[in-house]
């Protein structure tokens, strides 16, 4: 139920049904808002790293994947203790903006490193430890905040607003190179004040506590931090999307490819990603919708099968124009990321209970960026040692396994489901 105040829904009250539950709530707008801006801000600068790091500073692919793995895994314990003092005092809020300012102080960082390397390795480890701070309690701010039965529709339109910011970062990019000669710095400068924006738009209009009750809330139990292993639903969700995650190698790498296999020019190696965004804008919501409606189980697989249709048209030999391969390969990262990463989220939540779904969703999030990062470095070793496509090859051997594993893990629970009812007595809403 809605409160007419606020418009959220308290989190203890039942699942909605009719037509409050076809409505995306306020705060998940509000969030998807926060998200856009701040994403607008990181994709100005990431979208060119991969080329800099690689062509400007002459890493390795092993070091380039070595690193990318290093700066992803360097947020797992961050993300863990975010989770956990999330949910202690429900200060979601509160964590999840610590977590966006440091975002868009490493930009600042990015500003002042100049071109040392050890630099710029300190603001990228300061941004991804940002995002690993605000993921999980922004992402608990969604469950708690949304329907059970709509829980995909409101991670859709949350990852559409925020895949729309990662869409118009690379061109603002782009448009602000040009206009001032590639002058870096001015792309750091403006990257810092968006990403202030978005701080600001966290603080104004994103709610700051759960509804109050009028009656007496019952003594607030003492938060585990891995106590959402105990459920064996979430145990199997996990070990799934860590499983999946160990042959995932991760977009960068899906670029550096089409550049190597493509010979693309360099000076467009910054808006590859652009067509993945958009189709991933164009499908999140119907992908979410569609989750909701069948279950989550069969939308987050077909994810991944769709990936490993990427693997398979970058080892395709190429014939004919460029368009024939590039165009599949960035269609199908879009539906991989539009079918997988909120829907994952939308799956947990369902099972996880509310005092404990920050601190849940970063454990699964742990896990997946743990995985993740074994395969970035895997990956990238193996295309040192072998070349780019026997280790493709190897990716796609292993991709197979998981899918089959995947299927005999997820549980086959209905998507409307909502999460474990805490046994307290149910509190009244206005």
């Amino acid at each position: 139920m809605y409160l007419a105040t606020t418009g959220r829904r308290d989190a203890s009250a039942p699942p909605a049904t009719g037509g409050t539950g076809r409505r995306v709530p306020g705060t998940v707008l509000a969030l998807g808002a926060v998200s856009l801006v701040t994403d607008i801000s990181s994709e100005m600068v990431t979208a060119v790293l991969p080329l800099y790091l690689v062509l400007g500073l002459g890493l390795s692919p092993l070091q380039f994947g070595f690193l990318d793995g290093l700066f992803n895994g360097g947020s797992a314990i961050v993300r863990l203790l975010a989770g956990h003092a999330a949910d202690r005092g429900h200060r979601h809020k509160r964590v999840a903006g610590i977590g966006y300012a440091l975002s868009a102080c490493s930009r600042l960082g990015l500003l002042l490193a100049g071109g040392a390397a050890t630099g710029i390795a300190a603001a990228l480890a300061t941004d991804r430890i940002g995002k690993g701070i605000r993921t999980a309690p922004r992402d608990a701010l969604i469950t708690l905040n949304s329907p059970p039965d709509a829980l995909g529709r409101s991670f859709g339109v949350h990852r559409a607003m925020d895949t729309t910011g990662a869409l118009l970062g690379p061109l603002a990019a782009f448009a602000l190179l040009g206009a001032t000669a590639d002058a870096y710095d001015a792309v750091f400068v403006v990257s810092f004040c968006v990403g202030l924006l978005g701080v600001l738009l966290l603080v104004l209009y994103v709610p700051g506590h759960r509804p109050v009750s009028p009656l007496p809330a019952p003594t607030p139990r003492r938060t585990k931090p891995f106590g959402a292993l105990r459920d064996p639903a979430f145990r199997r969700i996990l070990g799934a999307a860590a499983l999946l995650g160990t042959a995932t190698i991760g977009d960068a790498f899906v670029y550096l490819l089409l550049q190597h296999r493509l010979h693309l020019p360099v000076g467009w190696f910054p808006l590859l990603p652009l067509g993945a965004a958009a189709c991933y804008l164009l499908l999140a919501v119907p992908a979410g919708r569609v989750a909701d409606r069948i279950g989550r189980r069969i939308p987050f697989l077909s994810g991944h099968l769709a990936l490993l249709g990427v693997y398979v048209t970058l080892l395709a030999p190429v014939a004919g124009p460029p368009l024939l391969v590039l165009a599949p390969v960035l269609v199908l990262l879009g539906v991989f990321y539009a079918t997988t990463d909120g829907v994952l989220m939308a799956l947990a939540g369902s099972v996880l209970p509310t005092d404990g779904r920050a601190s849940g969703l970063a454990l699964l999030q742990t896990g997946q960026v743990l995985s993740r990062m074994l395969a970035a470095a895997g990956f990238g070793a193996a295309w040192t040692v072998w070349g780019p496509s026997p280790a493709l090859w190897a990716a796609t051997a292993i991709l197979l396994a998981a899918l089959a594993g995947g299927w005999a893990l997820l549980p086959r629970t209905p998507a409307s489901a909502g999460p474990p009812v805490d046994q307290t007595p149910e509190r009244r809403t206005v």
